[in-house]
């Protein structure tokens, strides 16, 4: 290289550090906020703070600005600039949401780090630490693993929330989620892009979406550029969302566009619509469709251009001033047509005289297993003709036995997915629908959570077997207890949920409470039960001593609440407080 090349580069190279070192003294820093919203209610749950650099610059790049923290050594300083104008800048949030704020995990165990998030440090911004979210991110190799996880869990322990960011980028692996216990994983942007089109992604996402249900480990889709992506990812059952389609970052907090609520809300609306329904109580409108009629006085000729243009219709109603007179067929028509002269005898001749008259009618609001039967017990040369449904005697829609078949497959599916295998209680995409109903609704419920607690330890000493027949116990008990008129769902694991509004509510736990415990001797061998508790090895893999099976049950009011979100993250603070009390408990509020 020519000396003067090599001048050059120093000189650039010194100026670069300069102005590095200036947006770092000069704390020339701008927090950008992205919303995360829900892709059941469209509402937003937070916002991920972005640090960028000096506008118009190149180190308004963020992974420019990072990089050259590491090159002139001062990432340190670069870190806590950017999470003090984030916590700055959070004060003009309203209060429910919650800040995601990313965080390196070689520095979450410094001293500096922990002094920076301690309540007194928070305080100055008017900060609970349960609004905060720290977004973890395995970009680096982590030297200490259980160390980390340590570090996590005191963070966790003093109601801090975490997220693994990154996932599915090639970088973030299971071993860190299964170690942290995340309260979310964040679906990295790859992973997104064109999800709808790749048939891997979905699978991937799909095997996601099973372990945050049984885990209770919410998922969050980052880089959501197309409206496609949104619809296959609110179909795939992902929580969260974020991206351009949704919102670009800004300095300014803006309410979501009411055109990406409506694709959300309409999207979960079709998704939804046979949940919880059987074909003995859906109405047969719900399924039909509406397709074009002919009118009587059209020619024969016609009506074959037609059939001609849209190959796939599979029949058309004849109607004559809004009433029905009969349905042809492609095939009925053809039979006419067919031969040497059926052209030329029946081309020119009105439709009227070659429709059917003898067909199925319904009313729109009879039920599917109702007009299945009715189709079933037509003649064999009938049995696949159209069924017309009506509304007031007036035309309204067709239906045939393949949309009748493939409905009541799809629903007995649908039906069967959202169904624990184990207790056959409502799972959880039952138990949210009917939980937004119900916070809808004016009636005055409550809503109970039921966790068995110390479930792990008599899973690891009697075996899951005997396990389930404690969750089968406990099913047993609440249907026993609670009518048809009340909701009974089981979450998963050893958490349930029932919906009431039956009163005095602690004597309908209490009741529970002492038929759970009157038959747990005979789920224990006589010597456990009599000293009183189990030893075995707890999550370090240390021997401990454990409690006998018992319940925990809190209560609360939905009309207290406005959003699911709300209310479950308000349960999950009630039961870890009466988890901490020795034996069965019950707490309302």
């Amino acid at each position: 290289m020519r000396r003067e090349d090599l001048l050059n580069n120093m000189q650039s190279a010194n100026l670069e550090e300069i102005l590095f070192a200036s947006v770092i003294d000069k704390a020339e820093i701008t927090t950008v906020f992205q919303p995360i919203i829900s892709l059941r209610s469209s509402e937003v749950y937070g916002y991920e703070a972005l640090s960028r650099g000096p506008e118009n610059s190149s180190m308004e790049n963020p992974e420019i600005l990072f990089n050259l923290s590491e090159k002139y050594g001062r990432i340190w300083e670069l870190e806590y600039l950017c999470r003090w104008k984030a916590l700055e800048k959070a004060k003009c949030l309203e209060e429910d949401k919650k800040i995601f704020l990313n965080v390196s995990p070689h520095i979450m165990h410094d001293i500096k780090f922990r002094q920076g998030f301690t309540r007194e440090y928070l305080n100055k911004f008017k900060i609970n630490p349960d609004k905060i979210i720290f977004e973890i991110t395995e970009r680096q190799a982590i030297s200490n693993v259980p160390d980390f996880i340590n570090t996590v869990q005191n963070y966790k322990s003093q109601n801090y929330q975490i997220a693994i960011d990154d996932v599915g980028a090639g970088f973030s692996g299971l071993n860190l989620i299964s170690g942290v216990y995340p309260h979310f994983i964040k679906l990295d942007m790859n992973l997104i892009r064109n999800i709808d089109k790749d048939f891997v992604k979905q699978a991937m996402v799909k095997s996601m979406c099973e372990f945050g249900q049984l885990t209770n480990t919410y998922l969050i889709a980052e880089g959501i550029e197309t409206e496609a992506e949104l619809l296959k990812l609110i179909e795939m059952g992902v929580h969260y969302g974020q991206g351009y389609f949704i919102q670009k970052p800004s300095s300014k907090i803006q309410n979501i566009s009411e055109q990406v609520q409506e694709i959300i809300l309409q999207a979960n609306k079709n998704k939804n619509r046979f949940i919880g329904s059987t074909i003995y109580e859906l109405y047969i409108y719900k399924i039909c469709k509406k397709l074009p009629t002919v009118n009587a006085n059209l020619k024969v000729e016609q009506v074959d251009a037609i059939f001609k243009k849209d190959t796939a219709a599979p029949g058309y109603c004849v109607v004559e001033e809004e009433q029905l007179l009969g349905i042809v067929t492609k095939n009925e028509m053809y039979k006419f047509l067919s031969g040497q002269y059926g052209y030329s005898l029946y081309g020119k001749k009105p439709v009227r005289e070659i429709a059917n008259a003898n067909f199925l009618s319904v009313d729109y609001k009879m039920t599917i297993d109702i007009v299945s039967k009715k189709a079933m017990a037509r003649s064999a040369e009938q049995l696949y003709d159209l069924i017309v449904v009506t509304k007031d005697a007036r035309y309204y829609g067709v239906v045939t036995v393949k949309d009748l078949l493939e409905k009541a497959i799809e629903i007995e599916v649908i039906n069967a997915k959202n169904l624990n295998p184990l207790s056959e209680l409502p799972g959880n995409r039952l138990i949210e629908l009917q939980l937004e109903q119900s916070i809808k609704n004016p009636e005055d419920l409550n809503i109970l959570y039921f966790d068995i607690d110390n479930f792990k330890a008599y899973n690891d000493v009697y075996g899951f077997e005997n396990g389930d027949k404690i969750i089968k116990l406990l099913t047993k008990i609440l249907k026993d207890i609670f009518s048809l008129n009340d909701f009974v769902g089981h979450i998963g694991g050893d958490d349930f949920v029932v919906i009431t509004n039956r009163n005095p509510i602690k004597n309908l736990v209490d009741k529970i409470i002492y038929n759970f415990e009157r038959e747990l001797k005979d789920y224990y061998n006589n010597d456990d039960w009599e000293q009183g508790y189990l030893i075995c090895k707890n999550r370090r893999g240390i021997e401990e001593c454990f409690p006998l099976l018992s319940l925990s049950v809190v209560c609360l009011a939905i009309k207290n609440f406005d959003c699911i979100y709300k209310l479950a993250e308000k349960a999950s603070k009630l039961k870890k407080k009466c988890k901490l009390l020795n034996g069965s408990n019950f707490i309302s509020e």
